[in-house]
């Protein structure tokens, strides 16, 4: 068979790179959690091709995704973001971004890591998936209906059930790449 990209990562260079080199491959990092948890949520209405040509913006202004510092953004720090085009703004988007910090920390305290809690949910193993197309990849899952439903119970917000999922597969939790794709089972191990 020969192996072609998803063709979601089709779009652009920048689809591509993300695609090859990122999607789908296991973080373990808490910032790293945080800011996919945080460009998920942006990404909500929007395509992700949008996210990913405003990402460096979003590192530079969430100040590279230190949730210490996130946590104590004032009215007046919203208020600047609002004004910068370098990312989405939303003003609901930009105050869930200190509302999640706050509930991730909290979680940090609880599980000693955001990443203890995530992969708790999997036992600690991605779970590979052996899609053919992309009209099989479903949008929510029972996993990511009950992420979605305990991370909103603990606070956070733009967290709904097809973002969580899209969270899933971009941190490697869920490995969605199709069969046909070079990237399948990169790295992930059967579940």
């Amino acid at each position: 068979m020969d192996k072609k990209r998803c063709e979601w990562a089709e779009v652009s260079d920048l689809d591509r790179d993300y695609h090859d080199n990122e999607w789908g491959v296991p973080v373990y990092s808490d910032d790293e959690l945080f800011e996919y948890l945080t460009l998920e949520g942006a990404q909500a209405g929007l395509s992700w091709s949008t996210i990913l040509k405003k990402r460096e913006g979003y590192r530079l202004l969430f100040d590279q995704f230190d949730i210490e510092k996130i946590s104590q953004y004032d009215q007046e720090k919203v208020d600047a973001l609002m004004l910068d085009v370098r990312i989405i703004r939303n003003r609901l988007k930009i105050k869930s971004t200190i509302t999640n910090a706050h509930a991730f920390i909290n979680i940090q305290k609880e599980f000693g890591s955001f990443s203890n809690y995530l992969w708790g949910y999997v036992d600690q193993t991605p779970i590979q998936n052996h899609w053919k197309s992309m009209s099989e990849v479903p949008a929510t899952t029972e996993l990511s209906d009950k992420l979605s439903k305990d991370l909103k119970k603990r606070g956070f917000k733009f967290v709904g059930s097809t973002i969580c999922y899209a969270f899933l597969q971009a941190t490697g939790v869920v490995n969605d790449h199709l069969v046909s794709c070079p990237c399948y089972n990169k790295d992930s191990k059967e579940k």
